[in-house]
């Protein structure tokens, strides 16, 4: 009956330069768009919806209940990394590897928490 994650959604002051960055910076492509609302599909299919904010953003740390980061998987983890910082993406720390996994945080247009992913071996 359930089939999984369709798309989740990102709420943003400015949608269409949020999608733009995501464009830009992580290779994604708009798909679909409507009354402001921005659909951006990674290459492995996966879909977020940029939506219109209303009101403050609420502050949160890595911990705080909720959504916390989005993992982007990449095929060449220091090409992607040197990519990023060459567009001048400013990271949360060095990368680092977990246990065989290369990982970097940083955060898109935002402030939304994003980290690159190198698994070693993928998940079951």
């Amino acid at each position: 009956m359930f089939t999984g994650i369709e798309h989740f959604a990102i709420a943003s002051p400015n949608p269409k330069q949020l999608a733009d960055w995501y464009v830009s910076h992580l290779e994604f492509e708009i798909t679909f768009e409507y009354a402001g609302n921005y659909f951006i599909e990674a290459k492995n299919g996966g879909l977020i919806e940029i939506i219109p904010a209303e009101g403050e953003r609420i502050a949160s740390a890595m911990r705080t209940p909720g959504m916390r980061h989005i993992a982007i998987a990449v095929d060449d983890f220091d090409a992607a990394y040197q990519q990023l910082k060459e567009q001048g993406v400013k990271f949360e720390g060095e990368p680092y590897t977990n246990d065989g996994n290369r990982v970097v945080f940083f955060k898109d247009a935002d402030g939304n928490l994003i980290h690159l992913i190198h698994r070693k071996t993928p998940l079951p």
